[in-house]
Parts: structure tokens; sequence; C-alpha cells
């Protein structure tokens, strides 16, 4: 049986921040054992009006505020401001999302956090420089970064990535860089205030590290890495991915297809010739695989040792007896909602604590802070 890790119980964190990639930092830490304060303006958190919704609650705000306390200021008012400026100057980590120099004006800024507290400002595209003011979204994000022009389909159409893979990914490296920084203080004989400027276009690059090395070295757009490694339909609807990693797998893999003579061609003789020759290439590919169903695609390729999968659609990825059987999926009750599939957060294990109705904190987050 796993371990249940909580390096973080007692450490108090203020999430003033909205969306997903602020939230979804917060929430890791929450499942790391911190205590975590929501701040939501009266209308609440936008994510709460996005995807499947009900009773104020959504599956988008379920699945990256788990496990927190929610309190709701106008910080449009003194009070407000007042509330906020006293619980940052509580918070252990500090979280906000605001437009450069909006977080200041309302008391969330870092001259109001403690002397020892970690502050991150989550922006798209950081606090300083020409677009610092620029709105930013995950889909600006993916495209901006570069992202959506690697990711062009058939018809060579270039398509944003199917989830919201800027703002998680942010989350996840505003997490690592929160430890990073949580790990410091430790050391610190003095406390000592850190800053961290995050940015959604910071998230992307890193992400995208290898496409953006591989472009700036050779002053152009790389070759595809591994044609003709991609998706094929097969007989029966269903569609294949096969992944290619070294030359000696097309060989194989025109073996499997029955096309034995395409390694021969000159044109088909390296990754790099194939990128050049897909035009040639990939028709009589994909007409081979609509000989037959996946299932004998797959029986054949596994046979060869290629690697190969079904493409699943996120009910069959549910579905999938080892996913159950690995218990990569707990069913979370989530009051307004019902009960839903949330993956496992990985080496921390299941995070099944529901997410807070807005509001929800408000009287005992304020009681504690008058007797404080």
């Amino acid at each position: 049986m796993q371990e249940t890790l909580r390096p973080y119980a007692g450490l108090r964190v203020l999430d003033a921040s909205q969306g997903i990639a602020g939230p979804y930092c917060a929430m890791l830490l929450a499942a790391a054992g911190a205590e975590v304060i929501k701040l939501e303006p009266p209308e609440g958190d936008w994510s709460r009006g996005l995807s499947t919704r009900a009773e104020g609650q959504s599956v988008m705000h379920t699945s990256f505020n788990r496990g927190k306390r929610s309190i709701v200021l106008d910080l449009k008012s003194d009070s407000g401001r007042a509330t906020a400026r006293a619980l940052a100057g509580r918070a252990d980590v500090m979280i906000e999302a605001f437009r450069p120099g909006v977080a200041a004006r309302i008391g969330l800024g870092r001259e109001n956090a403690g002397p020892g507290t970690v502050c991150l400002s989550i922006s798209g595209f950081g606090q300083q420089g020409p677009y610092a003011e620029r709105p930013c979204t995950d889909s600006v994000a993916q495209a901006f970064s570069g992202l959506v022009a690697l990711n062009a389909g058939a018809d060579g159409t270039p398509h944003k990535v199917g989830t919201l893979v800027a703002d998680v990914v942010t989350g996840m490296t505003a997490f690592a860089a929160v430890q990073t920084a949580l790990a410091q203080r430790a050391l610190d004989a003095v406390p000592q205030q850190r800053h961290l400027d995050i940015s959604l276009m910071a998230g992307m690059a890193a992400l995208l590290v290898m496409p953006l090395a591989e472009a700036g070295l050779l002053g152009q757009t790389p070759p595809a890495l591994n044609v003709p490694a991609g998706s094929y339909r097969t007989a029966c609807g269903a569609w294949v991915m096969v992944a290619l990693v070294r030359e000696a797998e097309f060989v194989a893999l025109c073996g499997v297809l029955g096309l034995p003579q395409l390694p021969e061609d000159p044109r088909f003789a390296s990754f790099a010739a194939r990128d050049v020759n897909r035009e040639a290439l990939l028709p009589q590919l994909r007409e081979a695989f609509l000989q037959h169903p996946a299932s004998h695609w797959l029986e054949k390729l596994g046979a060869a040792r290629l690697l190969a999968e079904r493409v699943y659609a996120p009910l069959d990825f549910l579905a999938d007896r080892h996913v159950q059987a690995a218990g990569a999926t707990a069913m979370l009750q989530q009051p307004e909602l019902g009960a839903l599939p949330m993956p496992a957060l990985p080496g921390l294990g299941h995070w099944l604590a529901p997410a807070p109705r807005l509001g929800a904190d408000t009287d005992a987050v304020l009681a504690e802070l008058a007797t404080a």
C-alpha cells in the first residue's frame, strides 16, 4: 500500500487565483497536506461556469480545487481588501493570477505577505516585458508557443491540443517551483520572502524544450521526428497509433503490413527521407491498415514487438481492465454533481476531497482571523 505523503501539514496557502494553472498548483499543495484557503469574488471563480455544472459547481472547478476552503471577499471594498491583507500576512504560500500590478492594489501584493512567504504570480506572459499586460488563455498560449503549429492535421491545418495542456503544465511547474522555494526556505537562517514569476508562456516553452532547441539550432522547423509514426484507421473504423524509435522498426512494420518492398525504396530509406517523401509513403500505409480490423493489427504488431495501441476515447480509458486493476482512477463524490472518476495524482495517490461550495468557509475563516 502506497504511503500517504502529507509533508505540508500545517502549511497555510492563500489561493487568490482563478481558472486552472494557479488553482491546480494550490490543489496539489492541499493534496500534500497544506491548508488551502481559496479566495473568490462574490460571483465565484470563473471556472465554476465552464464544463458540465450544477448548483454553482462544475467539473472543471472540481478537478482543480478539491480539498480547499472557500472564502468570498469583495476586493472592491475597503473591508474586503483589509481581510485580504490579513490573510496574506498569515500565509506561507500566496498565489495570485491577476494582471501585473493588480494584486498590490487589492491587498495581495508582496508587501502584504509575511517575511518568509513564498509569493507565486501566475500570468500569461510574465510580470515584465512588452506582453506583460496582454491577456492570455490556454489556447493563446498553445498558439504563441508553437504547439499549435506542431500539431497540424492531415489537411495541414494547425490545431490546438484537445485538452487544457498549457494550464495544466503551468500548474505542475508552479507546484515544483513552490516546493523548491519551500525547501530553500527551510535552510534560511533569517526569513526571506521569495517571489516566483511563472507564466503560461514559460510553462509551454518548458513543454516544448526539444522542438524549440532544435528549431533554434537549425534555423528552421525541424523535420518530423519519426515518419511514418502516427494514427491509422482500420477496417472496423477504430484507429491504431504506431510509434517508431529505430530505423529497423520501419522494416518490421512494412513486413507486418505486407509491404516488404518499401524499405528498399531509396525515398523511404531513413526517417529524414521518409519525411521528405511522406506524400508518396503514407497513402500506401493507410490503404494497408484499412484491410483488417484494429484487433488484427494490434495482435500482429505486438507479435513483431512494435509499439502500437488502439486510440482510446476517455470512456475507453476508464473502462480498460488495466486502468481498473492498477487503481488509476477512483470515484469522487461531489455533492452538487454526483460521482466523478478522478485520476490518481502520480506519486501522491488519490485525492478525493470534494471541492468547496462558493463561500462555504467564509464565516469560519473570518472567525479564525478575529482570534488569531
